[in-house]
């Protein structure tokens, strides 16, 4: 762990999340960015009842009894936003499209804020300077050039709002189509497709009062402290009340090690740390469905045993009849599963399994999170779907202390869903649709994020519209994406900062700079407020405070407004009434979605309201009227498997991860502390025992190419090699520099997902003079 490079280094961190360190951090942040100082009073306002909600994640708020309701990387968030350095038209003319494409990531995040709309000029290679009004005669003019709306795709990132996403949605449908590819394509769609068949919706189940009576807490392909860091406050709280909390993931990150809190003075003052997690357990990649599996065989082997015996039963027998259908089909294929299997599949040991197991059967009311370590996978709908099966067994669904927990990433990722942003849109809500606004939906269900790139590259999807987000870099098997982004007739982004996709563009291609969350929105001279849906559907509302970045800003929701009134006029949508008061968005979605009922009524309360989610309630939305039991089999022929039986032990299993100066592909720094990763990107964490096995150490170079049986070459160069601890057989380096290796049919299975967190890769000693 010594290695060093001519761009960074190596070396341990021995210090706790949090802290110390994550004050510097913000400070170097907050510097870099030149915040200036009236905009650091922002921060105050974040996640306040009279102020913005944080641009980052989704983890929600308390009662704001604390002055300060931000973390490390809210601050990031922010900051990146507040910035003082701006990309002014000037800026475009001293740059040609082709030299800002040699910069990477990182250096394109620190240019700044956008601030006017730009269009892309073929004869100089630059964006140049457009009338807002010419760059929605422009959008209009390409849309009715198609000669079907299937022709154009409409991406939607997490960071909109419900009032955007909302009439995003409409405008869209009434345009006539549902090719909605959005971000949650990419990460939690195994979640939104999976809960639905076992617990009827596909949302989790608690909210923040149910971790202060939770028992235990099962943590399953997670790293809170880097993507979700305000909830390391509150397992720090169910750790110090004696709660179990235990980390199930193939990398031990230090956040679920120990936690310094910085809102606690005992602990910066004297150093000292709580310790959050009180078990670790390392599945391979991939590994976690088995390891569900097997801790749900052990319950029912337990049941077994304590029923022979004559002692109180291990299932909640009584939540199994009331509730429940499938069960007796369930527990036999339990019971015939083999250990064997389960063991080489999940490459968790035995004892290990038992000691899981106890904690789960010895705790009354049990937690279970996710993130994007169980939803990456061929198999991940059935992994969600086990998960489920196993909180059954023991009634952890439905009750205080107890439930689902997916923890989404993006901070309105959950809410755009609700509100409409959904290639596969269900009857009601077409139906409804229809209703309110007088004309007839596409039925048809769309385009999802890798069908989308798919069909640009066959020539089907020649317009695309970006509302926020960094397609070009989130998505899987890079050079063919931008292929595809390439041959389209029209790209379209609205962003707050230059990033990658403003660069890979169509023949035409606009970049519309919009105003960031952290920013008072005036609309007719009245300040205007935007909600938001957390990772536990609680809906509120965020007003921003800081000056715009330039006066040619416009809002999401006037950007959509204006681009729907360009290309479909007022004829039976009102665009820019709705553009100057959102509450009239809002009683649109209220006429929509029964429970928006009142809707800027509740919302107008200080935190909001709590949207209904009928299995918290134990109300069942499936076709049983009942949560049901579902039984999926181990599945030992996966891209993985079949590429082992060709290479052998030298075939690894890699997942894309990110770093903790990163916010899904938004760089804002070259430092992964935590990890003991300072000055450089290009990683790969490995086991000891593989490096010795390849003939390798750390510190070497490599490339690496991954296996797919299509011809194609995938590659990424340039990497170097850290010994970690990580399974045998896997490794982890971080996205975007690794998603050029995701094949673009390698998916989750019921979900189209990316498979990013299980590459079946090779190492090659390097070739080439890479920087890191």
């Amino acid at each position: 762990m010594g290695n060093k490079d001519n761009t960074g280094r190596i070396a341990p961190y021995h210090n706790a999340a949090g802290g110390w360190g994550a004050l510097k951090y913000v400070a170097l942040n907050l510097y870099r960015e030149r915040v200036s100082a009236g905009n650091l009073n922002t921060l105050l306002s974040q996640n306040q009842p009279d102020g913005f909600d944080c641009p980052g994640c989704a983890w929600p708020d308390r009662a704001h009894t604390s002055t300060f309701e931000f973390c490390e990387n809210g601050v990031k968030a922010v900051a990146a936003e507040a910035t003082s350095k701006r990309v002014r038209p000037d800026f475009f003319a001293r740059h040609t499209v082709t030299e800002l494409m040699a910069q990477t990531d990182y250096e394109l995040e620190q240019h700044g804020r956008l601030t006017a709309p730009m269009v892309y000029d073929h004869a100089s290679d630059t964006y140049q300077p457009i009338a807002w009004d010419d760059a929605f005669g422009l959008i209009a003019s390409h849309l009715h050039a198609l000669d079907d709306p299937n022709q154009a795709a409409f991406y939607t990132s997490g960071r909109a709002s419900n009032e955007a996403a909302f009439l995003y949605q409409l405008f869209v449908r009434m345009y006539g189509t549902n090719n909605f590819p959005d971000c949650s394509n990419m990460c939690h769609e195994a979640t939104s497709r999976g809960l639905p068949h076992t617990v009827g919706i596909g949302k989790g189940t608690v909210t923040l009062d149910d971790f202060e009576l939770a028992d235990a807490i099962l943590i399953f392909g997670q790293n809170p402290a880097t993507n979700h860091p305000r909830m390391m406050g509150e397992l720090r709280e169910c750790s110090r009340r004696g709660a179990a909390i235990v980390s199930i993931n193939p990398l031990k990150e230090r956040g679920l090690e120990r936690f310094q809190d910085p809102q606690s003075p005992g602990e910066m003052l004297l150093n000292s740390a709580t310790r959050i997690s009180s078990m670790f357990v390392q599945p391979r990649l991939g590994g976690d469905f088995a390891l569900i599996k097997a801790v749900a065989k052990r319950v029912v082997e337990l049941d077994d045993e304590a029923l022979a015996a004559g002692r109180c039963r291990i299932l909640d027998t009584e939540f199994i009849a009331s509730h429940t259908v499938g069960f007796h089909a369930f527990a036999r294929d339990l019971r015939s599963e083999s250990w064997h299997v389960l063991l080489e599949e999940s490459g968790v040991e035995r004892d290990q399994i038992e000691r899981l197991t106890r904690v789960y059967v010895n705790s009354e009311r049990v937690i279970a999170c996710w993130g994007m370590g169980l939803t990456q996978h061929q198999n991940s709908v059935a992994t969600i779907q086990m998960l489920s099966n196993l909180m059954m067994m023991r009634g952890n669904i439905g009750r205080p202390g107890a439930g689902l927990c997916p923890v989404r990433g993006h901070s309105n990722v959950q809410g755009d869903r609700t509100v409409g942003i959904d290639e596969r849109p269900p009857a009601q809500l077409l139906d409804r649709l229809e209703q309110v606004f007088g004309f007839t939906p596409p039925r048809a269900h769309g385009l999802d994020v890798v069908a989308t790139i798919e069909a640009m590259i066959a020539g089907r999807v020649k317009v695309f519209v970006g509302l926020g987000g960094n397609f070009a870099s989130a998505t899987p098997d890079t050079p063919l994406t931008w292929q595809g982004l390439r041959q389209c007739a029209l790209t379209v982004h609205v962003a707050t900062k230059l990033n990658r996709s403003h660069l890979v563009h169509g023949r035409d291609a606009l970049i519309l700079p919009t105003l960031g969350r952290t920013e008072v929105d005036l609309q007719q001279g009245v300040a205007q407020g935007v909600t938001v849906e957390d990772s536990m559907s609680m809906v509120h509302i965020s007003f921003g405070i800081n000056q715009p970045a330039s006066p040619a800003l416009l809002s999401e929701v006037a950007i959509v407004a204006r681009m729907a009134h360009a290309t479909l006029g007022d004829g039976q949508v009102d665009w820019l009434a709705r553009a100057a008061n959102y509450a009239l968005i809002r009683d649109d979605i209220e006429q929509v979605f029964d429970d928006f009922h009142d809707y800027n009524a509740r919302v107008a309360k200080p935190g909001g309201f709590h949207l209904k989610v009928a299995s918290r309630l134990r109300e069942w939305v499936t076709d049983s009227q009942k949560a049901q039991f579902i039984v999926n089999a181990v599945n030992r022929d996966t891209p993985i498997h079949r590429a082992r039986a060709r290479h052998g032990e030298r075939l690894l299993t890699m997942m894309t991860t990110r770093s903790h100066d990163q916010y899904n592909t938004t760089i804002y720094g070259l430092d992964d502390r935590y990890r003991g990763v300072f000055g450089l990107r290009r990683v790969v964490f490995i086991h000891r025992d593989d490096l010795g096995m390849l003939g390798m150490r750390a510190g070497d170079r490599v490339d690496i190419t991954s296996v797919w049986d299509d011809g194609v070459e995938r590659r990424a160069d340039g990497f170097l090699l850290v010994e970690y601890d990580i399974p045998r057989g896997c490794v982890a380096a971080y996205y975007p520099e690794t998603n050029p290796l995701v094949p673009l049919a390698s998916v989750a299975v019921g979900a189209g997902t990316p498979t990013s967190k299980s590459i079946p890769v090779l190492l090659h000693p390097s070739q080439g003079d890479h920087h890191a």
